[in-house]
């Protein structure tokens, strides 16, 4: 995936790699899907299918030496060391958020539990 985000970004890649590349990326980055996940069977079947599909096309439309190019720069991307500090920063933020959803459902929730 993190080599079809480089192809993406390269400017040696074809614009119609680059868009689909660019789909498939965003797709599977994406917090929503074609099918929502809680329909049974069918829920999975966009994941399952759909998305090595994509994947595999998209592969298919960069030419090869990029490609392996890409791929390479991908591999030295995941062998460098994971930031703590970012993980830490993005875990303060999610529970910022949900503190202040919290705080914002809570008035809410005490009024309706309380009998009148």
């Amino acid at each position: 995936m993190r080599a079809l985000w480089i192809a993406v970004r390269d400017r040696r890649t074809p614009w119609y790699a680059k868009l689909l590349a660019g789909a498939v990326v965003a797709y599977a980055l994406s917090p929503i899907d074609l099918i929502p996940d809680f329909v049974p069977v069918l829920g999975y079947l966009d994941d399952l299918i759909l998305l090595p599909l994509g994947i595999l096309l998209a592969v298919r439309l960069v030419p090869k030496p990029l490609m392996q190019e890409y791929r390479a720069a991908a591999t030295r991307l995941d062998d460098r060391p994971a930031s703590k500090a970012g993980l830490a920063l993005i875990v303060a933020i999610w529970l910022c958020v949900a503190g202040l959803t919290l705080c914002w459902l809570m008035p809410s929730l005490i009024n309706a539990r309380s009998p009148r």
